[in-house]
């Protein structure tokens, strides 16, 4: 008679065998163009209100068809990241006209607050600058550093740090983490946090050297990074989320 534990295994094995296995496909091009001009706009070199460089550019510059950058596009807007303008062309839509994001939704609603979403920043990203710290590639440092010259450029033109700049620099930082779980936790999230910064951005606009003060913030951090120095690089963004938080406590309480 057959053990029970032997039986057992032997069903185990007999199914594993039964199972319908499918062939492994390849990875469609334009999935590939999909995920490169997605990361693009994560990571603000294609800015909200942006008209995208023209499909025969993207396909001579990919070298690929243009039928595949086409299809790619299209699934871009169908999810709501581009929209195409009659007669004009084809535009990174703004989060927070993005449709089908039920997590914009709350924000927008007032369902979650800014709070809610800095606590939510406080784990993922405090992780994200210490991971960032030891895994950044130099392409990576040009990508943070590219958005550190624009939020300066956006204090000199404007006075004030405009939310692609930011939302860009705590997007570089999470690709560098090279973790593919957080970065798809924070592709979902990013809607979301596009939004955060921008409200808490007009808030901070109303005291004057607030915005000096987030840029000396993101400046401490990306130094850290790059001189790999994880723990000091997440005790860094850990406090710069506690800043925000506590100012706008302050502000949401006085107002």
């Amino acid at each position: 008679m057959i053990p029970p534990v032997l039986n057992m295994a032997l069903n185990i094995i007999d199914c594993v065998e039964k199972m319908e296995l499918k062939p492994i496909k390849p990875k469609r091009i334009s999935d590939q163009v999909f995920e490169q001009i997605r990361e693009l706009i994560y990571k603000g070199t294609f800015a909200p209100g942006q008209q995208i460089t023209p499909e025969r550019n993207l396909a001579a510059s990919m070298q690929v068809s243009r039928t595949s950058v086409r299809n790619a596009i299209n699934k871009l807007v169908t999810m709501g990241m581009l929209e195409h303008r009659q007669g004009q062309g084809t535009f990174v839509a703004s989060p927070e006209n993005r449709r089908g994001n039920p997590l914009a939704a709350a924000m927008a609603t007032e369902e979650a607050t800014l709070d809610d979403l800095l606590e939510v920043r406080l784990g993922l990203e405090t992780n994200a600058a210490e991971l960032a710290a030891r895994r950044a590639t130099e392409q990576d440092l040009l990508a943070i550093e590219k958005s550190l010259l624009e939020m300066e450029e956006d204090m000199i033109n404007q006075g004030h740090i405009s939310t692609n700049a930011d939302a860009a620099f705590h997007m570089a930082i999470t690709f560098a983490t090279k973790n593919p779980v957080l970065i798809h936790l924070m592709r979902n999230f990013y809607d979301f946090l596009f939004i955060g910064i921008r409200k808490n951005l007009t808030h901070m606009y109303q005291r004057q050297g607030e915005h000096e003060n987030v840029l000396d913030h993101h400046k401490e951090v990306y130094e850290m990074i790059k001189n790999r120095k994880a723990k000091e690089a997440g005790e860094l963004m850990r406090s710069h989320i506690n800043y925000v938080q506590e100012y706008f406590r302050q502000h949401h309480s006085s107002s």
